[in-house]
């Protein structure tokens, strides 16, 4: 409770304030490695107040996924979650929550998202305090963020009370972005995630080929089917096009810490994932015994 009020807190001082702002960027040049942080320093977002930041060797990870929409962080980071045993927490799926539900922001958020315009950094603070709140009660331990911090703003507020171990950049060419975003459809009933596209991009000007089978609903979702309202050709270039001015400061920010990861998806999931896991030094032993069967 008190690291999700220090949050909030910070997010107002930030926003209000050019004094925070520039006490942000003095976090940032004089930001401590996690044995070097010093005692009584706030812990986030599961520890409380009196509690030291605990070093990455007696945690869980605290990665961020970084990437434009429709890169896949969401599937990644999902895997990844269940991998490692931590919470994926992606900022996109509490925005559809809360547009899903009676809330106060539910009918600008609605405006905001169907306009393809990004949502305010008090927004998200606000439904990711919410989120770690609950994870806090549960006992949750360590986390990768996904769709967060999207400004520079978003990243000093983070960085002044968290450790984040590394920073995973997805990268895909947009005009495959498009595609899968056009593809992509929601069943009505059970709430799960498909995909019509099917991407075969042929090898052209030095850029190597590229293919993503089509993710199909079994037979009984396929009539329930729904396009999201903001999957429009025109929203989707414009949401790319806002991504990529705001998106370089936030890559800088984490690569003069030196917590970048770049990781160009070379196709869908089967060509893509055992590649990440080789790149983070990991192993899936579901995938594994699947393989050998």
């Amino acid at each position: 409770m008190a690291a999700v009020q220090r949050l909030l807190r910070a997010a107002a001082s930030s926003s209000s304030s050019s004094a925070a702002a520039a006490a942000g960027r003095r976090r940032m040049a004089t930001s401590l490695a996690p044995e070097q942080t010093p005692a009584g320093a706030p812990a986030f977002p599961f520890a409380g107040a009196e509690r030291r930041r605990r070093p990455a060797h007696e945690r869980n990870v605290q990665w961020v996924f970084l990437g434009c929409p429709g890169v896949g962080k969401g599937t990644y980071a999902s895997r990844l979650s269940r991998l490692l045993g931590v919470p994926h927490i992606a900022t996109g799926d509490l925005v559809r929550d809360e547009l899903a539900s009676t809330g106060p922001d539910a009918v600008q958020l609605k405006e905001i998202v169907n306009q393809g315009k990004l949502v305010s950094d008090e927004i998200i603070i606000n439904l990711l305090s919410k989120r770690l709140k609950k994870g806090e009660e549960k006992g949750e331990s360590g986390f990768i963020l996904d769709g967060f911090p999207r400004t520079v703003n978003q990243a000093e507020i983070l960085d002044g009370v968290t450790d984040i171990d590394m920073v995973v950049n997805l990268k895909l060419r947009e005009d495959i972005i498009v595609q899968k975003c056009l593809g992509r459809r929601i069943c009505g009933q059970c709430g799960k995630n498909f995909n019509l596209a099917c991407i075969d991009v042929k090898a052209e000007n030095g850029l190597p080929p590229i293919y993503m089978s089509p993710l199909l609903p079994p037979n009984n979702c396929m009539s329930k089917l729904l396009t999201r309202d903001d999957d429009t050709e025109e929203v989707v270039r414009n949401r790319l096009r806002i991504y990529n001015q705001m998106s370089q400061p936030v890559e800088d920010f984490y690569q003069k810490q030196g917590k970048v990861l770049e990781f160009d998806l070379p196709g869908g999931i089967p060509e893509s994932w055992p590649k990440l896991l080789d790149v983070l030094n990991l192993e899936d032993q579901q995938e594994m015994k699947l393989a050998a069967a």
